[in-house]
């Protein structure tokens, strides 16, 4: 509802009318204009004057649209006196710009019950201001119903005030009408009503909102073309989006300004995005200048950086001193960090919270930094869930522990799902790992990718043999997944992937993966690749890779170094390396190389 008082024109009041062939329009009829102005003052001046009741209406209400009270009110009273409603009308108009509200609804109800739609809106806001709802209601009711336009909204307004359902159809009445505002609000309303029934804030606007949104915006309506930016940038029209949310924000929208500069960030154009997100900054846009901080932080420039999140926390916006605690943290002012996270903490930022927590944690603080992490949790923090997870398993706490893995992973987080996979694998249940390690591997974890390899594979039938007696190798799930944890550079998983090549008699593609691994560190890995080596007849190069492995720990390598070196001659080095052989085992590998050694100390004391 518009506020009246000083601030309301006549036009934004719609009370104002201008009698045009007789019949009341909402504002001042405007053909008049192209016209001399004078001169069609001068003519209604002189027909007036002849006792033209019409021409008195029409002079009173040039004289009142121009703000000549004075020069106004006579010529209004003589032709209301001589049964003129469009005069009667803006007498009352008259009256309440100088104050006499209650005179004002006076005239009005005479203009209203003679017919005037324009009246009866007049008198329905009137009643409305003071709180008499009812003859609010019956008066707005009057105007709409006789297709006054801003009748209908403000009877959807009312109603809407009241939550009766029957506000949107006048709504939609008002906005059929040309309405620029009821299209809006139309809109907002169809659109919360589709996310209501969908029980979801991110379901999709309904075709008949956003025609409505584009309705009101293509009007000049600033939050309307706001809303259509961002329908049509969620379905990835980015140039369309960006033409309504520059409308917007040219129309003065802080939030259509911070949007667009989000769209340009991400096209690559962070000097423009800079300047929108300045504009909408100004215009205190706390989000704005939240983007204003990240871009100076990113460039190096900590004190600018530092300045714009305060100014996004003094717009009311809590991100601004958790992004300050983050800039501290990575300056290593790490009570400054505290401090900043605390006030976003207490003011419900849930990252915030986990990240004191984490702060909290790494100072040994673990009795402080629960709370904090539950805190977070039971506000929807995923990471926070996932913490509590760790938390709870360092105390050797599993079932604590595997109930907020579950959370977290019932969320989406990937290490978490990793965990309960595992955790399910332990306990035997391999469907349900199977269905964690998917989601797991499926985000991207390349743990989880080998571990639901290995479970596939231990399930996986022999291979059928060939007519002929030869196997038939068919790339199988498990091989995909080893090659998907391969590729993210998992070193057992490379070993495996190695395997299959080999299995498979592609040689080249066997030690390119078990090189691959080796070089990264598995002693398996180079142990495999000395075995594919010797086998092509490159023993020099395989010793290499076999010390390398048996350096790493790795028994079988160290027995192949002591064979090879007993098969040169080389006895003593090849007993040094029977005994690592010993050591390190396993048992069967320590119990050939026990008879190896012995034989090799009988060669050397014979």
């Amino acid at each position: 509802m518009d506020v009246m008082g000083d601030k309301a024109t006549l036009f934004e009041t719609g009370r104002f009318v201008q009698p045009s062939s007789r019949e009341d329009t909402d504002t001042p009829d405007e053909t008049g204009e192209i016209a001399d102005e004078a001169a069609e003052e001068l003519r209604q001046r002189l027909a007036a004057e002849a006792g033209d009741a019409e021409a008195m209406s029409v002079l009173g209400a040039m004289l009142l649209r121009r703000g000549d009270l004075d020069g106004a009110e006579p010529h209004l009273r003589a032709a209301t006196a001589a049964g003129d409603r469009a005069a009667a009308n803006n007498l009352g108009v008259l009256l309440h710009q100088r104050g006499y509200a209650d005179e004002a609804a006076g005239w009005w109800r005479i203009a209203a019950v003679a017919g005037s739609t324009a009246a009866a809106h007049a008198l329905g806001r009137h009643h409305r201001e003071r709180g008499d709802e009812p003859a609010a209601e019956y008066w707005l009711r009057q105007s709409a119903e006789q297709g006054h336009t801003l009748g209908a909204y403000a009877l959807a307004d009312l109603l809407e005030h009241r939550g009766d359902a029957g506000a949107e159809h006048w709504m939609r009445a008002a906005a059929e009408r040309g309405h620029r505002e009821a299209a809006y609000r139309l809109a907002r309303a169809l659109d919360r009503k589709a996310a209501r029934e969908a029980d979801d804030d991110g379901a999709p606007v309904p075709d008949e909102a956003e025609q409505w949104y584009l309705q009101a915006a293509a009007r000049g309506h600033r939050r309307a073309a706001l809303h259509l930016g961002t329908i049509l940038e969620k379905r990835g029209e980015l140039k369309e989006a960006g033409r309504w949310y520059l409308t917007s924000a040219k129309d003065g929208e802080a939030r259509a300004a911070c949007a667009l500069g989000f769209l340009l960030r991400d096209a690559g154009d962070t000097e423009n995005a800079a300047v929108w997100w300045l504009r909408a900054a100004q215009d205190g846009d706390g989000n704005a200048a939240n983007a204003l901080g990240a871009l100076h932080a990113e460039r190096g420039e900590t004190q600018t950086a530092e300045r714009w999140y305060r100014a996004a926390m003094d717009a009311g916006d809590v991100n601004g001193a958790y992004n300050l605690g983050l800039l501290c943290a990575e300056q290593g002012r790490t009570p400054h960090a505290e401090q900043w996270y605390r006030r976003a903490a207490y003011a419900g930022h849930q990252e915030a919270a986990n990240a004191l927590a984490i702060l909290l944690l790494r100072a040994g603080d673990e009795t402080g930094a629960e709370p904090w992490f539950s805190k977070a949790a039971e506000a929807g923090s995923v990471d926070a869930a996932f913490n509590l997870g760790i938390l709870h398993a360092g105390r050797g706490e599993e079932q604590a522990a595997l109930r907020w893995y579950e959370r977290a992973a019932a969320a989406g987080h990937t290490e978490a799902a990793l965990q309960v996979g595992m955790a399910r694998l332990r306990d035997g249940d391999d469907q349900e790992a199977e269905r964690h390690l998917r989601c797991a591997a499926g985000g991207g974890s390349a743990e989880a990718a080998y571990r639901l390899a290995t479970v596939l594979d231990a399930r996986r039938p022999p291979e059928p043999a060939h007519e002929l007696g030869e196997p038939v190798h068919r790339r199988s799930e498990c091989e995909e997944w080893y090659e998907r944890a391969a590729s993210q550079g998992h070193r057992r998983a490379q070993v495996r992937v190695g395997m299959h090549a080999a299995a498979r008699g592609d040689v080249v593609e066997a030690a390119r993966w078990y090189r691959e691994a080796a070089e990264a560190g598995s002693r398996n890995g180079a142990f495999n690749l000395g075995l594919l080596l010797a086998r092509e007849g490159s023993d020099p190069e395989a010793v290499v890779w076999w010390t390398r492995a048996a350096d790493a720990g790795h028994g079988r390598a160290a027995l192949r170094l002591a064979l090879v070196y007993a098969r040169r001659g080389e006895l003593a080095e090849g007993q040094r390396w029977a005994d690592r052989a010993v050591s390190l085992g396993p048992a069967s590998v320590a119990e050939r190389a026990a008879r190896l050694r012995d034989a090799l100390r009988q060669e050397l004391s014979a």
